[in-house]
């Protein structure tokens, strides 16, 4: 039996619910079933606890007093990889968008593989792939998040590394730390494995093999040339140490993704994926859901969603509209993520924010942190420059936009901004 908590109800935990997962949304014991809390059954109950989940929870603080097992959702990624053979996706940026090209490359190349990814493959229409674990060669596909340090739960057999731009400095304290971190991620991959890095990126001394990947360096190991937008599909040549690869498609908007793309492809060729399944597996990817996932095409109006939350994802997001569009002025609305995170970097958002035509900006969404005094969405609104920008509230920006019709539209932020996708959607398609 499966049962957990969760602080709003989503599309993904009706899912859940349908498939016989009994979740509630309120922090109360006795909405826990009860053999969950039925003493007799502790030795038989794990517990496992996300980041998201604050230190002072009515349940989490009854298990703990009680003495269950509990671990973190990294921990338990831990014990389910270790026996296998495990590919380990780590990156501030990229990192579910990265994994899940690899899943798929290895899928259509037949490999027997498991995937844990952050998002909704649209391929897939799910965020778990699942293989068989008794049969030889199980290959895993993991996210490994630097977040809480939980990638440091994993000892994969192979590892890509996407960035390490600052980001969770209210776990780190600085940029420095993190990088020390990533580091010792580097270091736990198997000495006989391999590391996928982005050329540029420093991970200081590890025993595994470093190959290097690119869009612009071309002495990386793996480079993207000649990359091209054709019908909104980016065409390109990928370089390989051995040979090179014409005209590989790729329909994910983006340079960002072709980036990816590029170190995705970099580990299913160390591993043994041949041409004709690579060329076939970029081809048929279809994204994941919030990463620039397009919701309405129409010639007046074009309607994007993506997650981005940090000011490098807002910048490439931002970046691929005008790309992907050129000349049509570009308007979106962005809700800010973590106190923290808005304070620490104000001046990013502010720059990445700037490159809109049109900004509608919400006020944070502090998923488990408490309010910080002084920090508020108002702070990134004033360093903004930009003309045209508003601060709104859910409400009114559907208002305003039944008003003043964008020529193309993005939702930003990794909060409920997504509750939005629906209405909006709505509303765009009847104009």
């Amino acid at each position: 039996m499966v049962a957990g908590y969760d602080r709003t109800s989503t599309p993904l935990t009706d899912t859940l619910r349908k498939e016989g997962m009994d979740i509630h949304f309120e922090d109360d014991i006795n909405r826990v079933p009860p053999s969950f809390v039925d003493l007799k059954m502790k030795d038989q109950t794990l517990v496992v606890l996300t980041p998201a989940v604050p230190p002072h929870h009515t349940e989490l603080d009854f298990f703990k007093n009680k003495e269950y097992q509990i671990a973190k959702r990294s921990q338990v990624l831990g014990f389910i990889t270790e026996p296998h053979v495990c590919y380990g996706v780590a990156g501030t940026h990229g990192k579910t968008t990265t994994s899940s090209i690899l899943a798929h490359i290895l899928n259509t190349a037949g490999h027997n593989i498991t995937a844990f990814l952050g998002g909704i493959s649209s391929n897939y229409k799910s965020n778990l792939l699942l293989g068989n674990s008794s049969k030889p060669k199980h290959e895993i596909v993991v996210e490994a998040d630097e977040y809480d340090r939980s990638f440091l739960t994993l000892f994969p057999d192979a590892a890509i590394i996407t960035s390490m731009d600052a980001d969770h400095l209210d776990i780190y304290g600085s940029q420095e730390e993190m990088h020390l971190n990533y580091k010792a991620f580097a270091s736990q991959v198997h000495p006989n494995g391999f590391i996928i890095q982005k050329s540029g990126l420093e991970l200081g001394n590890c025993q595994a093999r470093k190959i290097t990947y690119s869009i612009s360096d071309n002495h990386a190991h793996y480079v993207a040339k000649n990359i091209k937008v054709v019908n909104g599909k980016y065409i390109f040549n990928l370089v390989t140490p051995a040979y090179v690869i014409d005209g590989l498609e790729l329909g994910l908007p983006g340079r960002h993704n072709v980036e990816n793309a590029v170190a995705a492809s970099a580990l299913a060729i160390e591993q043994g994926v041949d041409m004709v399944s690579l060329k076939e597996a970029l081809k048929s990817y279809a994204g994941v859901q919030r990463r620039f996932e397009y919701h309405v095409r129409k010639e007046n109006v074009i309607y994007v969603d993506d997650y981005a939350h940090h000011p490098e994802e807002l910048k490439a997001a931002i970046l691929s509209a005008r790309e992907l569009h050129p000349g049509k002025k570009i308007a979106a609305a962005f809700q800010p993520h973590l106190f923290t995170r808005t304070r620490d970097f104000v001046d990013g958002f502010a720059e990445s924010l700037s490159l809109l035509d049109t900004l509608y900006l919400m006020e944070i969404y502090p998923a488990r942190e408490l309010p910080i005094s002084g920090i508020d969405s108002g702070i990134i609104f004033e360093k903004v420059t930009i003309q045209d920008k508003h601060r709104v509230t859910k409400e009114e920006l559907i208002a305003h936009l039944r008003k003043n019709t964008p020529q193309v539209f993005l939702t930003l932020g990794a909060g409920d901004i997504d509750q939005l996708v629906e209405p909006l959607k709505s509303l765009f398609e009847t104009i």
